[in-house]
């Protein structure tokens, strides 16, 4: 095997190229490589600078995460950057593809900083509940200013070096994606670093300034963070670390940092999110298909239905470049949905998102029919028709008569049998589901539903395809409400029990919230609809035998009580806002009273307790019957589909790691 870093000449300049694949991340070896190449290059009296290049298709994209959890070994990233920062000749950083964590710290640490056009950059930590831990939170300030290191460091976004911010984050951005126009650009910077005879600039060596504006700005930030990313403790110790810049000298801030960074490793919140980030990765490997079986190409799609869920399907598929045709019986409904997709593009236009030329490119790629035979040629559909099995067999039935054979049949439903509707077609293999969750141009969860008869080659491509629409894709079983609302199914039952046992909406809304929800179960339903939950349960085969199942759900739904859209649920609605309600708890105490059932009062532990017990219960049922793979496969599903904080891990690894 080659060695990870290599070291060669051209006349006086250094090269030191990384080649780690897949994504030449700091790992031990190449750690040991290019600190050899800077002691190297320090200590040949013939070479004036360095170029730190890398091959592939990125440059350094961050740790080697096979490292997280491990004992650190020397040379640790954060000697590393000193050593490059501290080289007393200049080294250049050419950069192409994605420069994020420690690769971007490595850019900050070298001298001068050139960049293919399509490069982004960016620190991801805080998605791992870390902060920069190798001066990144010393160097970006001094080089950016404060606002854009906060903004950087606690959102964790990457950003593109021909944007507008993106070229103050390098100094020079070459003009093609040629690997090798990015050496000679990035030799020719070097050889003027030497011509010019210039101290090196080190971002290190720069020392901001105290501004009495400072101390105001931190505050807003914390105060922000607190609100946009509650509870999280990486983004708060990140802005204490990005203030420290201003207030300590750099080897007292580095210190500081490097405090900062272990305190967030060693935390709870970390593993979690490590937990999560593994788990969105394993998930798409399916354990038992045959190693023969190969995705398929889908390059042409159609999508039953011009309802917000059809609407949000087919943008999925134009923001990934694939023509869809979206169908309609009438007329009238497929303009309305191809009106919506284009005003969700210039939403995007009018708030700089989007150019008007991708506007236009990706409306293109949308057609709108109300002809079932215009469906003749496409590679899959996808059915995203109103929620009832009579009216979904009846649109498979058709669509096996029309599609040529070898054409995927998928259905959204979120609760439906799989193995039902595949029945009524001559190809069962090639029926799936594809369970969105809405808004589904947004959400990034895709439940993938494998029938009875789904073959691995149509699983295979429909996980493929989801990560092309740059979705999460979990493979479940069928059961009614698959995964994800099965066992939401048992929260919501167990948060109306709560009710019915002496909490109040609010009561249960806020101790969730506060625990780290990004709503209170209450809250949602009231927002969706009580009633769709009261027809699907109409329809539900085996509800258990139980008179307090849903029963407040039942008495609010039949009093007109259907949430925010009647004005009243499980509150009362006013000019917008959300109200405790008298009328609701009074029906809540008349419904217990009825069935028995003696109210008492709930602390917030206990609600909480409650409800994630339940969430967990009904996790280890799916689990043990097989409709998921594996435990942190729910962890993704409730991650993604249900706001459940991602600084817990998932419902699953929070109950491992509490004892539950």
């Amino acid at each position: 095997m080659s060695e990870p870093v290599t070291f060669t000449t051209h006349g006086d300049i250094a090269v030191v190229t990384i080649d780690y694949p897949p994504v030449n991340a700091l790992s031990l070896t190449v750690r040991q490589g290019i600190d050899d190449a800077v002691g190297r290059l320090n200590q040949d009296v013939a070479l004036k600078a360095a170029v730190l290049i890398c091959a592939g298709r990125t440059f350094i994209a961050g740790a080697d995460i096979t490292e997280f959890g491990k004992p650190p070994v020397d040379p640790i990233t954060p000697d590393l950057m000193l050593t490059i920062a501290r080289s007393q000749k200049p080294i250049i950083a050419a950069l192409h593809g994605t420069v994020l964590g420690g690769g971007f710290e490595t850019a900050l640490a070298c001298h001068y900083r050139i960049a293919h056009p399509g490069t982004r950059v960016g620190f991801p930590e805080v998605t791992l509940g870390l902060l920069p831990g190798a001066g990144g939170t010393q160097l970006l300030p001094r080089l950016a200013g404060i606002p854009v290191a906060l903004d950087l460091i606690t959102s964790g976004r990457q950003v593109k070096v021909r944007s507008e911010l993106g070229r103050q984050l390098v100094d020079e951005v070459v003009d093609t994606e040629s690997h090798d126009a990015l050496l000679d650009a990035a030799l020719n910077a070097g050889r003027r670093l030497i011509d010019s005879g210039a101290a090196i600039r080190r971002l290190a060596d720069v020392v901001l300034e105290q501004d009495t504006q400072y101390a105001s700005l931190f505050a807003q930030w914390r105060d922000r963070m607190a609100k946009k990313k509650r509870g999280q403790l990486a983004v708060q110790y990140g802005i204490d670390s990005i203030e420290n810049a201003v207030q300590l000298p750099f080897d007292q801030a580095i210190i500081e940092e490097r405090r900062l960074f272990q305190a967030c490793r060693e935390s709870s919140q970390s593993r979690a999110m490590r937990h999560a980030f593994f788990a969105e990765r394993r998930c798409a490997k399916i354990e038992d298909v045959n190693e023969s079986a190969q995705p398929r190409s889908v390059e042409q799609v159609a999508v039953i239905g011009a309802g917000l869920m059809g609407v949000g399907i087919a943008i999925c598929f134009a923001n990934a470049g694939i023509p869809v045709v979206l169908l309609e019986l009438d007329q009238t409904k497929v303009d309305a949905g191809l009106d919506k997709i284009r005003s969700n593009y210039e939403r995007q236009v009018s708030r700089g998102r989007m150019e008007e030329a991708e506007l236009a490119r990706r409306c293109d790629l949308v057609a709108g029919t109300t002809e079932y035979s215009a469906l003749a040629d496409v590679d899959l559909v996808v059915e995203a028709a109103f929620e009832s099995l009579d009216v979904k067999t009846i649109i498979f039935t058709e669509l096996d008569a029309v599609c040529k054979p070898d054409a995927i049949l998928a259905s959204n439903t979120s609760y439906l049998d799989i193995d039902q509707i595949a029945q009524v077609t001559r190809r069962p293999e090639q029926v799936v589901g594809m369970h969105f969750f809405s808004p589904a141009h947004i959400m990034k969860l895709l439940e993938v539903v494998r029938a009875a008869d789904t073959s691995d080659e149509v699983l295979l491509t429909i996980v493929a395809l989801g990560k092309r629409l740059q979705k999460i894709p979990v493979t479940v079983r069928v059961c009614y409400g698959f995964a994800g609302n099965r066992i939401y199914a048992r929260y919501g039952a167990e948060a109306q029990n709560l009710l019915l046992e002496g909490a109040t909406p609010d009561q249960v809304d806020s101790a969730f919230r506060d625990w780290g929800m990004a709503m209170g179960p209450l809250q949602v339903v009231d927002l969706t609809g009580l009633e769709i939950g009261y027809k699907a349960r109409k329809h539900q085969p085996n509800l258990p035998d139980d008179p307090t199942y849903f029963a407040l759900s039942t008495v609010f739904v039949e009093e007109g009580r259907i949430g925010q859209k009647s004005g009243a649920g499980f509150y009362r609605y006013e000019d917008g806002q959300r109200l405790v309600d008298d009328g609701a708890i009074t029906l809540i105490r008349e419904t217990a009273a009825r069935l028995g059932i003696e109210q008492r009062k709930f602390s917030a532990d206990e609600i909480c307790r409650r409800l994630v017990s339940a969430i967990v219960d009904e996790g280890r049922a799916v689990l043990a019957e097989g409709i998921v793979q594996r435990a942190s496969d729910i962890d993704v599903i409730w991650l993604n589909g249900y706001g459940f904080p991602r600084y817990r891990g998932g419902p699953m690894w929070y109950a491992e790691e509490e004892g539950l």
